[in-house]
C-alpha cells in the first residue's frame, strides 16, 4: 500500500485468447468444408410395401455405351408375369407413358434405375412421370 491507494485484484478469466483460437478454428473449418466431397452414397434398401400393386407400369432406366440413358417401359402384372417391353429414348418414353396411362389410369408407375444412374436424372424422370398425370410413382429397391 504505497501512497494510500488500494489495489483491487481481478478475479475474472481473460477469454480473449480463447476467442482467438475459436476464430482460427472456425476459419479453418469454413475453408476445409467445401473442399471435401462426399464419396459414394449408399442408398438404403427398403422392405416391400404391405400391399404391393397387382398391376403396374414399369420403367427401367440404364446407360448405354455412349453415356446416354436408355429407357424400357412395360405393363407388368403379377398373375401374368412380364409383359412385352420396348427400348425407347426420352420423348418416345413420355409418349408411350401417356398412352399407357390413358388405357390404364389406375396403374401406378415403378421406376427401376441401375446403380450407376445419377440422382438428378432419376428425380427428373419422376417429375416428368408426374407431369403426365400419374400420381403414384415408386422406386424399385434391392
Amino acid at each position: 500500500m504505497r501512497g494510500g491507494r488500494f489495489r483491487k485484484f481481478k478475479s475474472d478469466i481473460n477469454v480473449v485468447p480463447y476467442i482467438d483460437v475459436m476464430l482460427v478454428l472456425l476459419v479453418i473449418f469454413m475453408v476445409v468444408a467445401p473442399l471435401t466431397t462426399p464419396g459414394v452414397v449408399n442408398l438404403p434398401s427398403a422392405e416391400q410395401t404391405s400391399q404391393p400393386p397387382t398391376a403396374y407400369i414399369e420403367i427401367s432406366m440404364r446407360k448405354d455405351r455412349d453415356g446416354f440413358y436408355e429407357y424400357t417401359i412395360g405393363l407388368k402384372q403379377h398373375q401374368q408375369g412380364k409383359a412385352r417391353s420396348q427400348r425407347l429414348d426420352r420423348p418416345a418414353l413420355m409418349e408411350k407413358l401417356r398412352e399407357a396411362h390413358k388405357t390404364n389410369p389406375t396403374y401406378p408407375v415403378l421406376i427401376a434405375a441401375e446403380d450407376k444412374s445419377e440422382y438428378g436424372d432419376v428425380v427428373k424422370l419422376i417429375s416428368d412421370v408426374k407431369r403426365v398425370g400419374i400420381q403414384r410413382v415408386g422406386l424399385a429397391t434391392k
